[in-house]
């Protein structure tokens, strides 16, 4: 039986730090700042929106959305929404929150919806026994209306990919071109994991597309979960997942 290997890298910090010297997918990355009180002004001083998220951590756990409101601030915790004046006030609540653990602070990206509720976008990348890059799957994963995070561990739901992306208004031929774009970007990314550091055998990308059709990378997870998918009707793509998951020891 082979031993699991593949490279892990948990900084969200140093994985942006990746991305954002590659001009071709830096457009990709929305702006992260490290959170710190002049960040934390900059960021909300120019957009409405702000995610104040864990550097390490999975599954959409501790992450804080901040909303600018007319009478101040807004922040949400899984469903909790709580309210300040001032940007002091907000600053003090999420320095304590983080205990002097490392946070980030990421733009919002409006999320596109289907059927009213808004979903992000899972790429799938494997590396074949030859050392060839494949983006071997793609789902969705769709939002339980209220909460933050779209995580499947949060409440959210796993979906086909051009299904949802058709439910939300793009036409099959349009879905189609979206699903080339995000093969060639989980590819991109992959390949610049490399540059950096040996041993990537699968990464997982999480993928926002915005109301205007633009793919946002939200983050990368060099310890991908697909679990759910084996929960699916049709599980081709699970098969095919695990198959190249056999290669590197990840499954007997």
């Amino acid at each position: 039986m082979n031993k699991y290997r593949s490279s892990s890298i948990v900084s969200k910090w140093t994985k942006t730090s990746w991305l954002m010297k590659q001009r071709n997918l830096r457009k990709h990355i929305p702006r992260t700042r490290l959170f710190q009180r002049d960040n934390l002004t900059a960021m909300l001083s120019d957009y409405s929106t702000v995610f104040f998220k864990p550097t390490t951590g999975s599954g959409g756990v501790n992450i804080i959305r901040v909303k600018k409101v007319h009478w101040g601030f807004q922040t949400q915790l899984k469903t909790v929404k709580s309210h300040y004046s001032t940007l002091n006030a907000l600053y003090n609540k999420l320095n304590r929150f983080a205990n002097k653990r490392s946070y980030l602070l990421q733009k919002g990206i409006q999320l596109a919806r289907t059927n009213g509720k808004p979903f992000d976008i899972r790429v799938m990348v494997q590396k074949t026994d030859k050392g060839e890059w494949r983006s071997t799957g793609i789902f969705t994963k769709i939002g339980t209306p209220g909460m933050v995070a779209t995580n499947y561990n949060q409440g959210g739901k796993i979906g086909f990919f051009t299904q949802t992306v058709t439910r939300s208004g793009y036409s099959l031929t349009k879905a189609k071109r979206l699903e080339t774009e995000l093969k060639q970007l989980g590819v991109k990314v992959a390949k610049n994991f490399d540059r950096h550091k040996r041993g990537f055998r699968e990464l997982g990308l999480d993928v926002a597309l915005d109301s205007k059709g633009k793919l946002w990378i939200l983050e990368v997870n060099t310890r991908p979960q697909f679990y759910p998918l084996k929960n699916m009707k049709d599980k081709t793509m699970y098969r095919r997942i695990v198959s190249y998951a056999k290669a590197y020891g990840r499954y007997k």
